[in-house]
C-alpha cells in the first residue's frame, strides 16, 4: 500500500522561471544549480535473518559465480580459510605452503534457501571425491570444505556428507571443520568472472538454474532483493556534511533544481540511479527517456515498491509527488504523459534526488545482482 505523507514546501514569490517549471511538470520552486558532488555511498547491508557459511570447492572464482545464481544467497566474498599464515597472498597461497583453501563466503537468507538446500547445490557442482583437485586445478588450496561459524551447522554439513556417500563408492574427502581464520582475497578476485565472464571456471553455471529447478525453490525476484531495512537514512547532521546544497533542499526540503542545467537531465549511459540519501535502487536507464521537460525522465521505477506516491496540492494544482521508499527523499512528480508504449507514465525526477551508477561499476558498488535487467 502507498503511504500517504503529506508534502510540506517552502514558500517563495512565483517568478517567470516558476511558471516554466510548473508547466514544464516537475515538483517546485526552482533553485540555483550546483555542481553534483556523489559522495554518498550505498549503506552497509545488514539483517539478523542472514545467516553465514564457507564453502570451498576448487577455484574460488567458480564456486563464487554459481553461488551467486541461487536464490536467497544475499552476498558472496572470496578469501583463503583455515591455514597457517596471517593474511597470505594469492602467491603464498598457491607456492608456499600456506595450509589455506580457497573459500567463498557466503551470505544467505535461510528463509529461502535453507542451508540443507545450499549444501546440495554446493555438492551439485563439486566433487566430493575428489583429493585437492577440483576440474583442471591440483594442490591443497583447492581441496573441498565446509567451514561454519555456527556450530548448528556442523549437524547439517555431516548430514549432507552423508547424503553424498550414498552416491559415490569412493570416500568423501570434503572436509567439515569450524572456521578458524578467513582473509580476503585481492580485490581483482572478488566477482572475477562479473568482470570477465570469458575467465576460467571449471563450474557449469548452468547447473545453477537447474538446481533451482529440481529442488521447486523460488527464483530470486527484484522486489524480494530490494529490502528497504538494507538502506539506512543518515541522521540530519550526515545528510548537511555528505549532500551538496541543492542535493539537500530537494530531497528534504521538497525544493525543486532548474531545468536543463542539472546533472542528468542529457544522460542516458547504461546504468541505474539510486536514492542519493541511502543508495536505494530507483530507476533503470533503460527506462529512461527524453521528455523534453527538462529533468530526467523514466516510464517507471526499477520496481513499484521503491517509490511512493502522495498528493501534492501545492501552487493551486493536484499532482501526484513521488519520494523514495527507504529514504523518505523527495524525488520529483509522476505524471500521465509518457510513452504509451511503455506505460504512459512519466516519472519526472530531480538529478539532486538520485546517483548515477554506471553499468561496469555496479558489482563494485554492492548492485551486481541488478545486472539481468540489461538482459531482459
Amino acid at each position: 500500500m502507498k503511504k500517504n505523507r503529506l508534502t510540506v514546501l517552502g514558500t517563495g514569490l512565483v517568478t517567470a522561471a516558476l511558471a516554466f517549471t510548473v508547466l514544464s511538470g516537475c515538483a517546485a520552486a526552482p533553485q540555483e544549480s550546483t555542481e553534483m558532488e556523489r559522495e554518498v555511498k550505498n549503506m552497509s547491508v545488514t539483517s539478523e535473518n542472514l545467516h553465514t557459511i564457507y564453502l570451498a570447492g576448487g577455484c574460488f572464482w567458480g564456486i563464487e559465480a554459481y553461488m551467486k545464481e541461487l536464490p536467497g544467497v544475499y552476498d558472496t566474498d572470496v578469501g583463503y580459510a583455515n591455514g597457517n599464515t596471517e593474511n597470505p597472498t594469492y602467491e603464498q597461497v598457491c607456492y608456499n605452503n600456506t595450509g589455506h583453501a580457497e573459500t567463498v563466503k557466503v551470505v544467505y537468507d535461510p528463509m529461502r534457501i535453507s542451508t540443507e538446500q545450499l549444501l546440495d547445490g554446493f555438492f551439485k557442482v563439486v566433487d566430493p571425491t575428489s583429493v585437492n583437485k577440483q576440474g583442471n586445478d591440483r594442490g591443497s588450496q583447492y581441496r573441498s570444505g565446509i567451514y561454519y561459524v555456527d556450530e548448528a551447522d556442523k549437524d547439517i554439513a555431516e548430514a549432507a556428507v552423508e547424503k553424498q556417500k550414498e552416491k559415490y563408492k569412493a570416500p568423501i574427502a570434503t572436509e567439515i571443520l569450524p572456521l578458524s581464520n578467513f582473509y580476503m582475497a585481492e580485490d581483482y578476485h572478488q566477482d572475477y568472472l562479473d568482470k570477465n565472464p570469458g575467465g576460467y571456471c571449471h563450474i557449469n553455471l548452468n547447473a545453477a538454474a537447474e538446481f533451482v529447478k529440481e529442488e521447486g525453490l523460488e527464483a530470486d525476484d527484484l522486489s524480494s532483493m530490494i529490502k528497504p531495512e538494507a538502506y539506512t537514512v543518515p541522521s540530519d547532521e550526515e545528510l548537511k556534511k555528505k549532500l551538496t546544497d541543492i542535493q539537500y533542499r530537494v530531497t528534504q526540503r521538497n525544493d525543486t533544481e532548474r531545468p536543463y542545467t542539472n546533472e542528468y537531465n542529457d544522460n542516458f549511459e547504461k546504468g541505474i540511479y539510486v536514492d542519493v540519501v541511502t543508495g536505494e535502487p530507483l530507476f533503470n536507464s533503460e527506462d529512461k527517456f527524453d521528455s523534453s521537460c527538462g529533468w530526467p525522465s523514466f516510464s517507471k521505477p526499477i520496481v513499484p515498491e521503491v517509490v511512493n506516491e502522495n498528493t501534492d496540492n501545492s501552487f493551486g494544482m493536484t499532482r501526484t509527488e513521488v519520494r523514495s521508499r527507504a529514504g523518505d527523499s523527495h524525488l520529483g512528480h509522476v505524471f500521465d504523459d509518457g510513452p504509451a508504449d511503455q506505460g504512459g507514465l512519466r516519472y519526472c525526477i530531480n538529478s539532486a534526488s538520485i546517483r548515477f551508477i554506471p553499468y561496469e561499476d555496479l558489482e563494485a558498488e554492492g548492485y551486481g545482482y541488478l545486472k539481468p535487467l540489461f538482459d531482459m
